[in-house]
């Protein structure tokens, strides 16, 4: 009996040893983000002022919002185009992020997993800084007053009182992506494309409030709802389909027996 109670003693010791030992990593490694952060800037001559978030929110609205209508018309945007994925700073190690289940974020670099996706944001600036493509790539975030980024992360302050002044360098840059991204002499799909684009982010820089961003409508999302009554519709066709067939052939064989009793209790004419 007292072996037995030093045994359950030492491995609740040691289960609590390695769970100390990994909530000791967790905090390390987010408390020490911002100093490693510094450090990596110094040893690599180099420092982003770029938010990964709104550069996240950014890239939504152009996936959701006119990548569709690109695929449908077969248009290549150019790499000069700030649109283009190759100018967004983020984009490799947003690619790199796998999503494993609601509760478990894998880095594609080295495997390791978080609990949260802001956790491997910290993980990819502290880790993995010196694979961000800084020479080349734009800070994406920069558009996010043209591609109203905040409408799509759900923000208020979207619904703040409109600023004419704002709204107003908010459509020039609109205006001036359209002509760059989507230039009208380069053929039918880049006019369909510039006038698309004009309707989908840029009318609604205007403090009339008449025009809703996004009006074209995006690239449709299939519903989880959709997903499991289909799922549940296929489960339970099989079972209609046999229902109906007992019913049908008990049907059949009532009538069978009716028309043996009235043949049997039929009387015989007369000679």
């Amino acid at each position: 009996m007292e072996r037995t109670r030093i045994v359950a003693s030492i491995l609740l010791l040691l289960s609590l040893y390695f769970q100390l030992s990994s909530s000791n990593e967790v905090f390390e490694e987010s408390a020490g983000s911002s100093f490693r952060r510094i450090n990596d800037a110094q040893d690599h001559g180099r420092e982003v002022h770029c938010s990964r978030e709104r550069s996240r929110a950014a890239w939504k609205a152009i996936d959701e919002y006119l990548m569709p209508f690109v695929e449908q018309e077969g248009f290549q945007i150019s790499s000069k185009c700030k649109l283009h994925p190759d100018n967004d700073l983020f984009r490799n190690q947003e690619r790199l992020k796998i999503h494993v289940d609601d509760n478990e974020w894998q880095c594609g670099y080295c495997k390791k997993s978080f609990s949260a996706e802001k956790y491997l944001d910290q993980h990819f600036d502290t880790r993995h800084y010196d694979l961000l493509n800084i020479s080349h790539s734009k800070c994406l975030a920069d558009l996010c007053g043209a591609l109203h980024c905040d409408l799509v992360t759900d923000s208020k302050s979207h619904k703040n009182k409109c600023n004419p002044a704002a709204a107003a360098r908010n459509r020039h840059l609109c205006e001036s992506l359209a002509d760059s991204c989507f230039p009208v002499n380069q053929g039918p799909a880049a006019g369909r494309l510039h006038e698309l684009f004009l309707r989908q982010f840029c009318d609604a820089h205007a403090c009339s409030g008449g025009t809703k961003p996004f009006s074209r409508g995006g690239r449709k999302q299939t519903s989880v709802f959709y997903l499991a009554s289909s799922i549940l519709i296929m489960m339970l066709l099989p079972v209609f389909y046999l229902i109906v067939y007992l019913h049908q052939r008990e049907f059949r064989k009532g009538t069978q027996e009716l028309k043996r009793i009235s043949q049997h209790g039929r009387k015989a004419k007369p000679s």
